[in-house]
């Protein structure tokens, strides 16, 4: 299946996804401190690296986990 090669999970993806949310975090707060005075005087935040470590990555990895749960419960059953 399609599916599997992106959302079936191993613990090597799950140790990338952990590595890229960490990151992800880091690089967030590198650019907000190294651009601290343009953030404050625009009364902004570095909002890519801040939505990627919020809601997509622990997105995918929940959908990926439910994907591999239904996936391990399906074969098992069959």
């Amino acid at each position: 299946m399609k599916l599997d090669r992106y959302l079936l999970l191993s613990w090597k993806r799950v140790l990338i996804i952990a590595c890229v949310w960490v990151l992800s975090v880091l690089l967030h707060n590198l650019i907000y401190g190294l651009f601290y005075e343009h953030f404050s005087r625009t009364g902004g935040d570095e909002p890519v690296f801040f939505i990627l470590a919020v809601i997509v990555i622990p997105l995918y990895f929940i959908i990926s986990l439910l994907y591999t749960v239904i996936r391990l419960v399906r074969s098992r059953i069959s």
